[in-house]
């Protein structure tokens, strides 16, 4: 499964808000060093009820915007 995602960095408060094209994620991580995915994978496994390694970042590595795929338990 795949899902457009919106990460929104350095939030106050960290949630996950559904909107049209996907989800809206905020994240207390700053975008440094690849904090800020890697925090996305964590939220996201949590919220999906699955594991981290189940969650891969097809898309937008550096950028707001990203696809995350989700798959099956490996």
């Amino acid at each position: 499964m795949k899902i457009k995602v919106r990460v929104i960095p350095r939030a106050k408060k960290q949630r996950i808000e559904e909107f049209d094209q996907g989800l809206k994620v905020y994240l207390n991580e700053p975008a440094l060093l690849g904090k800020a995915n890697s925090r996305l994978v964590e939220v996201l496994a949590a919220y999906f009820k699955t594991k981290k390694r189940n969650i891969t970042i097809v898309s937008g590595l550096k950028q707001r915007d990203k696809i995350i795929e989700i798959s099956e338990d490996k």
